[in-house]
């Protein structure tokens, strides 16, 4: 049996999700087999076919997880009563930190979401494309208030940034000399640089 990083007292879907994060991070998401998940979080299939119906609804989940919490501290942000740029600023730094630590999580995502039903990745696009929107719509009030650039398309400025964010997983290493916090806030820097007005 594979060795397991959860224990017995962890809510069954959570001890699954751990496990099947491990696995697919170990071995990828096509050479894992459900037996190999549930033995490892030491439940039945009928435990993981209850909670999640099928193996690329853990892969679902493993995303999705970050994603909603993402969502919720992006609402939480734009929210704030602050200037749209220190909005926007600790937008962007959230979602390069999250990232971070959520790491595995994202990597295995992209490097799996081609195996998923054609649904769940018409349903995931629409998830993040609701996430960029509201993301988007910081760049356009700054924009409307006259303190950023209203040449930039915000569309491409979204896409620009987030390209960045997801490449994370290609280089950042948690045992590097960069912390999180560092690169969230070189990250956060260059984007207001790049779209403020000029003095």
């Amino acid at each position: 049996m594979a060795r397991s990083t959860t224990t017995k007292a962890t809510a069954v879907p959570e001890r699954l999700l751990a496990e099947a994060t491990r696995l697919f991070a170990e071995r990828g998401y096509d050479r894992t087999s459900v037996q190999e998940i549930v033995e490892a979080a030491g439940v039945t299939k009928g435990a993981l076919y209850h909670y999640f119906g099928s193996k690329d609804d853990l892969l679902h989940e493993i995303y999705a997880r970050v994603l909603r919490l993402q969502t919720e501290r992006l609402d939480s942000i734009a929210a704030q009563a602050a200037p749209v740029p220190t909005r926007l600023a600790e937008a962007a730094a959230d979602v390069v930190v999250t990232s971070i630590e959520n790491l595995d999580d994202t990597k295995i995502f992209f490097r799996s979401m081609h195996q998923l039903s054609p649904e769940k990745q018409k349903a995931v696009r629409a998830e993040r494309r609701r996430y960029h929107e509201k993301f988007r719509a910081l760049i356009e009030e700054g924009q409307r208030e006259g303190i950023f650039r209203v040449e930039l398309r915000p569309d491409l400025v979204v896409d620009y940034f987030f390209g960045s964010v997801h490449h994370l997983g290609t280089w950042y290493r948690a045992d590097g000399p960069l912390s999180a916090t560092t690169v969230a806030e070189d990250f956060a820097d260059m984007l207001l640089h790049s779209v403020r007005q000029p003095r």
